[in-house]
């Protein structure tokens, strides 16, 4: 009987994907049989205490469901290892299926590395007080969703930027292949901490994405937008036009005036990965690069 590596694991994955639950069984079993002393927690449920909390955190998706766990197990920090269920899987510790199971015995024989991704914080602010904080692995968006908006960046309270447009994102190099990537910013790799500063749809003369060291501070003030009420965030019932995302959580109605201030957190998630060279695979397959 084999001396386990972890006390505790937990499985999390998006209700209804059948395939993540015929993995979850599949995986179980071949744990349970080979290190019966590992405690399996209940899938999907988020811990409320760290007794409650998994050493490692099987993640059975695409990025969007990886991104998600990460943030709902963010206080604990469980060691993450994607299985990927999407499509490409930039997050995921493992893209094939065919070798799920390979790569499940690598990790409980230690045979991995562990990659720290770099978090933001953003802060909003609202008449000189700040009224929300949040962290984010991927990115934080002032968006309007319907028309125009203005900003103002500054980096270290220096301005740099001026948008008449949809909106600014601020990723990290973890987000940099998500919807940084499809609004044409640069491609980081993981492990380089930054900011990546990315205009949306600006009618003012195109400006490049910017890349900026982690130690600095952005400040985005919103000016003037139309209001028009046409969309009411779920989770207040309140009506918005321009809107704060922050990663694949928050979206929070910004008023004219609004400061959001967002830095590096004091948080890392922590990766699993088992191929040197994975991230470069991933950017072939995903551009079809020979």
């Amino acid at each position: 009987m084999a001396k386990t590596p972890f006390k505790k694991t937990g499985f999390y994955y998006r209700s209804g994907m059948r395939n993540a639950l015929s993995w979850e069984s599949e995986l179980t079993k071949w744990i349970r049989r080979r290190y019966p002393k590992t405690i399996i927690l209940p899938p999907n449920v988020v811990p409320k205490s760290r007794k409650e909390a998994p050493d490692i955190l099987f993640v059975l998706g695409g990025d969007g469901t990886i991104l998600e766990a990460a943030q709902k197990f963010l206080r604990w920090n469980p060691l993450i290892m994607g299985f990927n269920l999407g499509h490409v899987g930039f997050l995921a510790s493992v893209r094939d299926p065919k070798r799920f199971m390979a790569a499940i015995a690598k990790v409980f024989s230690k045979n991995y590395r562990v990659l720290q991704r770099m978090m933001i914080r953003g802060a909003l602010f609202r008449s000189g007080k700040k009224i929300f904080s949040q962290d984010a692995l991927n990115e934080i968006t002032v968006q309007n969703l319907s028309g125009l908006v203005d900003v103002t960046l500054f980096i270290d309270g220096h301005p740099v930027q001026k948008i008449h447009g949809s909106g600014v994102l601020i990723s990290t190099a973890t987000g940099s292949t998500a919807y940084n990537l499809s609004a044409h910013g640069p491609v980081i790799m993981p492990d380089i901490k930054c900011f990546i500063i990315t205009e949306l749809f600006d009618h003012n003369i195109p400006t490049p994405s910017l890349v900026i060291k982690r130690n600095r501070t952005i400040t985005i003030k919103i000016g003037d937008f139309r209001k028009r009420d046409q969309f009411l965030i779920k989770k207040t019932g309140e009506p918005a036009d321009a809107v704060l995302f922050v990663g694949t959580w928050e979206i929070i109605a910004l008023k004219k005036g609004d400061t959001i201030r967002i830095e590096k957190s004091n948080r890392l998630v922590r990766f699993i990965e088992l191929e040197k060279n994975y991230f470069f695979k991933s950017l072939q397959e995903k551009f079809s690069f020979r």
